[in-house]
């Protein structure tokens, strides 16, 4: 197998990673583990980053795929991505100020950012796989 047939399994696995992470580190909160949240936190950016490298490389080296299907397949496809597309965007900024405002232990500041930052993050991070699961693994081969 070539990196680039490797890549888009990898980069699912990156994604459903950072899902689990920020689930624990949501739950690590919750129950006062600041240190523990701060690591899963922390590891979940990693996690992001190193999808986005990977993400990044594969449409270097194969450009990006049109969706095979057809029919109301497509359509769940085209709106899945297009929610995941939009989201990602807006993700980038949020999870970056809140890190910038936990890193300056301006946690009032930071608690009302991440409320906003960890849904989006969340919800990124899922539809990554799914977009995978439907393109790669749904999807009639052409």
């Amino acid at each position: 197998m070539t990196l680039a047939e490797i890549l888009p399994t990898v980069n699912a696995v990156l994604n459903g990673t950072s899902a689990v992470l920020l689930l624990a580190g949501f739950v690590a909160i919750r129950r006062g583990a600041r240190d523990v949240h701060r690591a899963f936190m922390l590891a979940a950016c990693a996690s992001s980053v190193l999808f986005l490298a990977g993400y990044f490389t594969r449409i270097a080296l194969t450009g990006t795929h049109r969706f095979p299907g057809g029919g109301a397949l497509r359509a769940a496809y085209l709106a899945v991505l297009g929610s995941h597309t939009l989201l990602a965007a807006l993700a980038a900024p949020l999870i970056l100020r809140t890190l910038f405002l936990a890193f300056r232990a301006r946690f009032p500041d930071h608690r009302r950012i991440a409320r906003a930052a960890l849904p989006v993050w969340m919800y990124v991070s899922v539809t990554g796989v799914v977009v995978y699961v439907m393109l790669y693994h749904l999807a009639p081969a052409p």
